[in-house]
């Protein structure tokens, strides 16, 4: 068979469904990204990973099956971020970030991914803690915020515990106290920061904005959204769209700050004006109150 021969039986093979479907997602993400003004950088990364992703011959399914996360990174073009994204993939069958980006994640479902978390649970440690990934939700797991609420324990928060670390254990460096110097994530200074830019930017109306899909029902595309970069991290920014920032009237004062270093280890925070203590209309990182005091005492 001479080459003209191979190149047309090659074009003529199916492409695996699961290869073909991680990147479409990563295409998607690559153009939302471009359009939202985020670093062309990583833009242009995904685009290289989702023609990695397009030449295979094989299922990438079988890659990690066999050699977990260290084997989708030997692959030309994917790095350890995205090949946390594309465990994210094939292990839920969704990628958070993604749906973040198209304005319809449902962090709740995500959440009841994870066995022994039924939906309404799934909803109280969301709106109780403000998390909308596994990895965050592990944080919290870790740090003893999981135990505080209702309904959980430490007997459940260890179950989950359990749960969360056979799920993670292959994927991306988590925020895990003790684990590393940055194990807690940006500076309350830097958080604030970008906590600044962004209010101040969608205050002006200079920032995207997408149609997020819950609590929407017109579609309207009102949700501003920031990517930027600081000390060494990158940054997505949105105005919480939660239920109960609906039902508090905070849906323009609640920020929630997702970040990854160039490690691509990953987290979230949200920020708030203070309503009561010492702190009382100052915005603050929750979690992180006593930082934020010395802050703004510094």
């Amino acid at each position: 068979m001479d080459s003209t021969q191979t190149a047309a039986a090659r074009a003529a093979r199916p492409q695996d469904p699961v290869n073909a479907v991680c990147a479409d997602k990563l295409r998607e993400a690559a153009a939302l990204l471009e359009a939202q003004g985020a670093n062309p950088f990583r833009v242009a990364a995904y685009r290289r990973a989702a023609d990695t992703l397009r030449s295979l011959p094989g299922d990438i399914g079988q890659i990690i099956e066999r050699e977990g996360a260290e084997g989708l990174e030997a692959l030309p073009g994917i790095g350890r971020g995205i090949a946390s994204a594309l465990l994210e993939m094939t292990r839920t069958g969704r990628w958070i970030q993604l749906e973040r980006l198209r304005g319809n994640a449902d962090p709740v479902q995500l959440l009841t991914v994870v066995p022994g978390l039924g939906h309404r649970l799934a909803e109280r440690i969301h709106e109780e803690l403000h998390v909308d990934t596994l990895e965050a939700l592990e944080l919290a797991a870790h740090d003893g915020r999981l135990e505080s609420v209702p309904g959980v324990g430490p007997r459940r928060a260890s179950a989950i515990r359990a749960s969360l670390q056979s799920m993670l254990s292959r994927s991306r460096p988590r925020f895990v106290a003790g684990t590393r110097a940055s194990a807690r994530g940006p500076s309350v200074g830097t958080l604030l920061a970008v906590d600044a830019e962004y209010r101040k930017g969608a205050e002006a109306g200079r920032l995207p904005t997408i149609a997020p899909r819950r609590f929407n029902p017109s579609g309207e595309a009102w949700l501003p959204v920031l990517h930027a970069v600081r000390d060494g991290w990158h940054f997505t920014a949105l105005y919480s769209n939660t239920a109960q920032a609906h039902q508090l009237n905070r849906t323009r004062d609640w920020v929630v700050l997702y970040f990854y270093d160039d490690e691509h280890a990953e987290g979230q925070h949200t920020v708030v004006t203070e309503t009561h203590g010492p702190l009382t209309g100052r915005r603050v990182v929750r979690g992180r109150e006593n930082e934020c005091r010395r802050h703004y005492a510094t």
